[in-house]
């Protein structure tokens, strides 16, 4: 089996990993994992920190804003899969690349959104056509690409110690993504909003460059054996595994318990971030607790997924997909009830845990079930169905307290659908480590 990239850039350029003294897997960690700290501002914990300076600056309310995070994140999930197909012909280092200077692009673009709605003539409507462009770009190329490669890029540099590896990448993942809107609050007090954005769109530039010169695609193309193995060891001997193509995977339950388990936690996930300064102070809290609520979640989320990371390489996956889903459920809870403390408490041992073992699903569920010649697609798709209940949480949210004039209607919603997908775990069947699932391949 072999898989399906063709990069058009050499293996061996600049230089040969078979030449160095350690496994190369090891460097692929590294950048697996700043790529997914690189795509902060296509996520929503990045742009969070910009909305009430955007609604000031492009005269829009919050509502509008929304609106257009959900209109510009709905549209970039239409093309996620056939980007996984780029990602599969491509390989991760041109993808990577690529994503990234692109979304430097974009990011700057929204930093003179603003001037630019005047320059055209201001109002609400170009404003709006504007910023929603703008999230279009930063969710397609950030949320989208440049994370879905870099999780799968890793994936085939390890196989006996791949929940661990990922778990790991996840840990340090997890501590960048809960600190990343103190540093991002913290850049626009000391420099200005527009000033954070350009900082950004610099990193992104840089990473680029670095990711085309060191990054490679899977062990395969560089002559090495996965997991650092040399031909003189006595390597595991692994049964060779068919991998489903999308159309098979998309026809079983696992790929849809998985798909939409993954997908909810981004509805809510990003719904809360969205509006967490508002949402904290609904229920009597402060600016500041509401952006240091990421922290000790973080440390719940680190925790649990590096311990069912080294769990999980030889065990189901199902054990650990009801509990996350558990997870998510008392933090839905406790958000209904933040004012209080035990509310609060549940809110970030709930999603902390739950966001660990999210880590852990996203990661394995569909290389294990389904391969890996395909994953970019399978991924892609799932992926864009994620990105498009992304964009739904703000907006639903956002409504929901127009209308009710609080934000328990659209917790209760996310609730029922919690529910439904936890019995929904409970009796459908995943694969063990080393076993494809029956996709009729």
């Amino acid at each position: 089996m072999t898989l399906r990239t063709e990069s058009p850039i050499r293996a061996n350029w600049p230089f040969d990993v078979r030449r160095l003294p350690f496994y190369y897997g090891w460097v692929i960690w590294g950048f697996s994992a700043l790529g997914i700290l690189i795509s902060i501002p296509g996520q929503t914990m990045g742009m969070a920190v910009f909305t009430d300076y955007l609604i000031e600056a492009l005269h829009l309310s919050r509502t509008q804003l929304s609106m257009a995070y959900l209109i510009g994140t709905v549209g970039s999930s239409l093309f996620l899969t056939r980007a996984g197909r780029w990602y599969d012909r491509l390989g991760g280092r041109v993808t990577m690349a690529a994503a990234s200077a692109g979304l430097a692009i974009m990011v700057l673009f929204i930093s003179v959104s603003d001037s630019l709605a005047v320059h055209f003539g201001g109002g609400v409507v170009v404003s709006f056509l504007f910023i929603t462009l703008g999230y279009f770009g930063v969710r397609f190329l950030g949320q989208g690409i440049l994370t879905n490669a870099s999780r799968n890029v890793l994936l085939v540099w390890f196989e006996e110690r791949r929940g661990l590896v990922t778990s790991a990448r996840g840990m340090f993942v997890s501590f960048g993504f809960s600190v990343a809107p103190l540093v991002l609050a913290w850049s626009i007090v000391r420099a200005g909003w527009h000033e954070a954005l350009w900082e950004l769109a610099f990193v992104c530039l840089v990473f680029a460059g670095i990711a085309l010169v060191f990054l490679r695609d899977n062990p395969r193309s560089c002559g090495v054996l996965v997991d650092g193995h040399t031909h003189e060891d006595q390597v595991p001997v692994t049964p060779l595994r068919p991998s489903a193509t999308l159309d098979q995977a998309r026809r079983t339950p696992v790929f849809w318990l998985a798909t939409l388990s993954l997908g909810i936690h981004s509805l809510l996930g990003t719904a809360v971030t969205f509006h967490i300064v508002s949402i904290f102070a609904a229920a009597g809290r402060s600016q500041t607790e509401a952006f240091a609520y990421f922290l000790p979640t973080a440390v719940f989320a680190t925790a649990t997924n590096l311990l069912c990371g080294w769990l999980v390489d030889k065990r189901s996956l199902k054990p650990f997909m009801i509990v996350m889903l558990g997870g998510f459920l008392l933090g839905a809870i406790g958000l209904l009830h933040l004012q209080h403390t035990w509310g609060y408490a549940a809110l970030v041992v709930g999603f902390g845990i739950g966001g660990g073992l999210w880590s852990v699903t996203s990661n394995l569920a569909f290389i294990r079930n389904f391969g890996p010649l395909h994953l970019g697609e399978i991924t892609g798709l799932c992926t864009s169905i994620m990105v498009f209940a992304s964009a739904i949480g703000p907006a639903l949210f956002s409504l929901g307290l127009d209308y009710f004039d609080t934000y328990a209607a659209a917790l209760w919603v996310c609730i029922a659908a919690l529910v439904l997908l936890l019995g929904f775990a409970f009796v459908v069947k995943q694969s063990a480590p080393n076993e494809l699932a029956n996709v009729g391949v």
